[in-house]
């Protein structure tokens, strides 16, 4: 009985797996300057959420004007994706904004709840913080329960 043995695939600059290192080498660089710019510490949150601090409100404000001013370059110029398409961004619905509220208040709760925003939940626990696990599957079990009763729901 003859064993044939597969050749493995080689990892080129195209392949899936060349790109996911990709990504979890920059989203690794991103926990470690989330945490030592201290913005995932607990204490800066609780400073946030108690108006006793400047700092996170400034880290958050200078998030939204560099978000702003990069969607306004890639509409000016007309950036593609890496596979060629335009990249276009819809423009919101508002509607009453009742949804917007309603879900920025749970958000809001829970972030000052657990003292964590779901960005940089990760990070957290790749820190050490290992309680934050719990953190992670409240998030994923909110996630299924919006996805659940999304259909219900008035959008």
């Amino acid at each position: 009985m003859a064993t044939t043995l597969a050749t493995p695939t080689p990892v080129t600059a195209s392949s899936p797996a060349r790109r996911l290192l990709g990504y979890f080498l920059l989203g690794t660089w991103f926990g470690v300057v989330l945490t030592k710019s201290q913005v995932v510490s607990w204490f800066r949150i609780q400073e946030m959420f108690r108006f006793q601090s400047f700092y996170m409100y400034g880290v958050l404000g200078s998030a939204v004007l560099v978000a702003g001013i990069s969607i306004a370059l890639l509409r000016r110029f007309r950036v593609k994706t890496l596979d060629g398409a335009e990249i276009v961004i819809p423009p919101k619905v508002m509607g009453r904004g009742y949804r917007y509220w309603v879900g920025g208040t749970i958000f809001g709760i829970g972030w000052a709840f657990t003292g964590a925003c779901p960005g940089p939940l990760f990070a957290l626990i790749g820190a050490g913080v290992g309680v934050m696990i719990v953190t992670v599957f409240a998030a994923l079990a909110g996630t299924w329960l919006y996805g659940y009763l999304r259909p219900r729901l008035p959008h």
